[in-house]
Order: C-alpha cells, then structure tokens, then sequence
C-alpha cells in the first residue's frame, strides 16, 4: 500500500499538496457548483419561447393574410402599339409629326403625293360617265326595239293583203284561161306574183320574231333595275370609289389619340404600300402585364382587385387595378423557338402564365406609364366567385377611326355627283322648265294681244 501511495504521489506531484490540504484543513474547501446554469437556462427558455411565438405567427398570417393575395415582380407595361403604314404606294411630300409628339385622332401625320391618284380618280370618274350613257342607250333601245316588232307586224299584215289580191288575181285569171282569155304567160306572171306575196309574208313573220328577241336580248340587260343600280354602273362606280379613297389615303392620319415613337420615314422618301412609318402609343389605355407562376393561377380570378408599384414612381406611388383576363397560353408556347420537352435531356421549369390588369384611367392621367416598364403586382385572391376565362370581347377595345366612314361618305357622293350629271334627268327637268316658260311667256303675250283688242 504505501508503494502504491509513493507511486501515485510521483505520478501526479500536483495534486498533493492540494489533497493534503484539503485532507488536512476541511473548512478551507470551495462551495460544490450548482447542478445547472440558470441564467443559460433562462436564455434558452426565452429564445424557444420567441422562435414558438414567431412560428406561430407566420402561421397565422400566412393563414389569414399571406394566402389571400398573389405576388411577382415579373411585370411589365403593355400597350398598343399602332404602327402607321400607307395603303397606296408614293412620295412622301411633308411629315407632320415626329417623335414623342402627342397627336390627336384625325390629325395629318404624312403627306403622300397626290397626283397619280388625281389621275386616276379623272379616269374613273370619266368610265363611270360613259357607263351611264351607255346603259340609257340600252334603257332607250327597249323603245326602238318596240316599235320595230310594231313595224315588223305592219309588214305582216301587208303580205297577208298582198297574197290575198294575188290569190284573188291568179283565181281569176285561171277561170278565163279556159276560154282563150288570158294567155299563159300572164297566167305565170299571175302564179309568180302569189310566190312573192308567200315569201314577204315569210320574211315579215321572220323579221317579227327576230324584233321579239332583240327586244328580249335588250330587257334582259335592263329588266329589274334602274340606271344607278345597274351592274355596268355599280362597276364603274366602285372603281371612282377607290380612285378617291386613293387620293383620300395621301394623307395619313393618326388613328387614335396617342404619342409619336419610331418615326422611320424620311421626306421625299418613296415609299410603298405597307411601309412602316412610324407608330402611334396611346398611353391613356396601357395595362400591365404579370407573369405569374403556373402554381399561382389556381387561385387568381377575373375582376379580383390589384395593387401594383412601379419602378419608376417608387414604392410611394401605389396604383389600383383590377384582372381582366388570363393569358390562353405559356410564354414558352409562344416564343420563337419553344422548348422541346420530348427530347432525353429534359429539366423541368416552372412555367408563368401572363395576367392582364386594367389599371385605373384616373391614376394614368395623373401618373403616366410608358410601355415596357417594370412593375410589382400583388392580386387579392380572396373571393374565388370570378372565371378564370372570358367568355365575352373587352368592351374598351380601341374603335374604327372615324375617319374611315367620313372617307366611304364622301366617295359615295362623288359617285351620286357623276350619275346625276350624265343619267339624263337634270336634262330632262331643264327641258321641262324650258317649255314651262315658254308656255308661261305665250299665254302672257296672248293676254297683252287680248287687252289690245
């Protein structure tokens, strides 16, 4: 045993004099520490109880707040982007506008060259004229060709009386014949008179029929209509309609209410038919455009309520919009070059949906937007009683100009001008005026002679 105490003595020299003294003196030995920490105790209880609250929280906002509304930053401006293009080849004489000029609907944005137009609507405007006259002739032709079967008949009649007299005379002559009275030559002459009456009758009758049909040929170019609705003058006259929407088209006009962007046509510049010019923005009527993840469209409706911050206004500016329809297909469905997911190297990607949000007309009046810009958009997804597909055309479409139907107005009355001047009628009234105050001059000069008297 005290080898074994001498051992351990050597082996940890330290530790005896300190159980040596604790051996000797008991009082002089510290205080045993406590089992735990209970500051760190304390700090860990707190910190749980603060994760457990939070948790709680989250959860509870994300069930009654957070899943009520729809979020991305994948948003962006969209507009109508006119662009402004000629119908009718020409040579640009004067432009009107240029870029971020603001025009308004039925202002003259580029003048075309109008004189081949000029040209052509005096060339139409002279084949409609002789259409006109040449339908009058076939109206009046009904007339002429009446009175030839009146004629016609009138032959008829006289070869019918023609070869009764020679019937009556070869009758005659044959009953003296007998008795040496009337030689045989003049018996002949008698039989060749009645051949000749045969055959006038023959081509009188032949000559009726050939009146009947000419008169037939003749109404059914004219039976049915009038002069202005006939076939020969409605060509003639659509071909002066778009010899003046031609000269109509020289001038081009602006659309709708908008601002200039990408002007590309120069003065003096030839230019044909479908160019692009420039283009016209109307940005009163932009929407905004977010693309939201495949997974966020389950709960997204038309007419739910929108709130939407642009980058340009900052956070501060908020606008208010409303969901008026959902894109009918991916972005990738309609890209370029879409992606082929039938191939062996294939990774999935979560696809977004474009959603389109009216903004409000109040709100762009007084914070405009440009086109393209970038947006956040949060939906309020709260009432699910909406459709997820329209079912009817937007009503704020943008309308026909309505330049357009002024333009048809004005060509039809060109029309209406030209088939006045030549139909006959105007004539026809003068000449009926003309013999009234002939007339009327007459019967003033017969009383001036009765008072005379």
């Amino acid at each position: 045993m005290a080898q074994a105490t001498n051992q351990s003595n050597t082996m940890n020299p330290e530790s005896t004099p300190s159980n040596t003294s604790t051996a000797t003196n008991p009082a002089a030995a510290p205080a045993r520490p406590p089992a735990g920490n209970p500051r760190r105790k304390k700090a860990l209880t707190l910190l749980a109880s603060v994760v457990v609250v939070a948790g709680l929280g989250w959860a509870i906002y994300e069930y009654l707040v957070a899943s009520h509304y729809e979020s991305t930053d994948n948003a962006y401006v969209q507009g109508h982007v006119i662009q402004i293009t000629p119908q009718i080849g020409g040579t640009v004489m004067a432009i009107l506008a240029d870029d971020t000029d603001f025009v308004k609907a039925g202002q003259a944005l580029v003048q075309l060259d109008p004189a081949d137009a000029r040209v052509a609507l005096d060339q139409a405007e002279a084949a409609l004229a002789q259409a006109v006259r040449q339908v009058r002739t076939l109206y009046a032709n009904n007339g002429t060709l009446a009175a030839q079967i009146t004629l016609r008949a009138a032959d008829v009649v006289k070869a019918q009386s023609d070869i009764a007299r020679a019937a009556d005379d070869l009758k005659r002559r044959q009953s003296l014949s007998g008795n040496g009275a009337v030689s045989q030559e003049e018996l002949k002459h008698a039989q060749s008179q009645l051949a000749n009456a045969n055959s006038a009758l023959a081509a009188a009758q032949a000559g009726v029929l050939a009146a009947r049909e000419q008169l037939t040929s003749n109404q059914a170019l004219t039976e049915g209509t009038s002069i202005e609705q006939h076939p020969s003058v409605q060509m003639a006259a659509a071909k002066v309609r778009e010899a003046f929407l031609a000269t109509q088209r020289a001038a081009l006009t602006a659309p709708v209410d908008g601002y200039v962007a990408k002007r590309t046509v120069q003065l003096g510049q030839r230019v044909a038919a479908g160019t692009p010019l420039m283009s016209i923005i109307p940005l009163r009527q932009v929407w905004v455009d977010a693309n939201f993840k495949e997974v966020q469209l389950r709960h997204i409706r038309i007419g739910q309520p929108a709130r939407l911050v642009a980058d340009l206004y900052g956070k501060k500016v908020e606008y208010h919009g409303t969901v008026t329809g959902l894109g009918a297909g991916t972005g990738a469905a309609f890209s370029l070059l879409p992606a082929q997911n039938a191939t062996g190297n294939w990774i999935k990607v979560v696809q977004r949906v474009p959603v389109r949000i009216a903004l409000d007309a109040a709100q762009l009046a007084d914070k405009p937007l440009r086109v393209g810009l970038s947006m956040e958009a949060e939906v309020d997804v709260s009432k699910q009683d909406g459709k997820t597909l329209a079912d009817a055309p937007n009503a704020a479409a943008l309308a026909p100009a309505p330049a357009i139907a002024a333009s048809e107005d004005a060509a039809n009355a060109d029309v209406r001008r030209v088939i006045a001047a030549n139909d006959g009628k105007t004539k026809a009234a003068t000449k009926t005026t003309e013999k009234a105050a002939v007339k009327a001059s007459a019967l003033a000069v017969s009383s001036s002679v009765a008072q005379v008297h």
